[in-house]
């Protein structure tokens, strides 16, 4: 009796191995966020501001999130080559960098970051601009990351997509806001 009993056991240990195994090879690893918005200034102006990592801090929603972070530049902003680094004690900011990878002017930006803290992970990020009419542009910002198996077991539990959306989201209507308001003369 007992050894059927552990036999059983045994059977459904391995399973249940064999479920996590399948589940993580017909898991997708790649994770994709964007979102878009239209801005109502032309495509030149908007993409003059975007490709500044620096204006992040200004439109992003993550600084927001730690105003007293660590911040280092290197390199010429708006620049292929330009690193951001950050280190932060907020957990949901962490510690990084944010390197300017290639720029298609007036209509694209790529850069890569590089996560360290809490966890250490690369994503491709990415701003397009498109003309949407003489004064109006739309933004795309998104990003994208491979998460190894059988760490890409997370992403049935928890959607990235909801999860960063909302800050991505958060970010472009900054950015609207930003672009869309008049400059006060004194």
């Amino acid at each position: 009796m007992l050894k059927k009993i552990l036999l059983a056991i045994a059977a459904l240990v391995i399973l249940g191995i064999a479920v996590i195994a399948v589940a993580a090879i017909v898991t997708p690893t790649e994770c994709k966020v964007e979102r878009e918005i239209t801005i109502n200034r032309p495509k030149a102006d908007v993409f003059d501001y975007v490709k500044k990592i620096k204006h992040q801090n200004t439109w992003g929603p993550w600084f927001k999130k730690d105003p007293a972070m660590k911040q280092e530049f290197r390199g010429n902003d708006g620049f292929v080559g330009f690193v951001s680094s950050w280190k932060s004690e907020n957990a949901d900011v962490g510690a990084g960098e944010q390197e300017i990878m290639r720029i298609i002017e007036g209509e694209r930006i790529d850069t890569q970051l590089r996560f360290k803290e809490p966890m250490e992970s690369t994503a491709d990020a990415h701003l397009v601009t498109e003309a949407t009419g003489p004064g109006s542009t739309k933004v795309r910002w998104g990003f994208t990351t491979a998460m190894p198996r059988p760490l890409n077991l997370m992403m049935l539990a928890v959607d990235m997509d909801q999860l960063i959306g909302k800050d991505f989201q958060e970010g472009l209507d900054n950015l609207k806001q930003i672009l869309e308001t008049p400059p006060t003369v004194n």
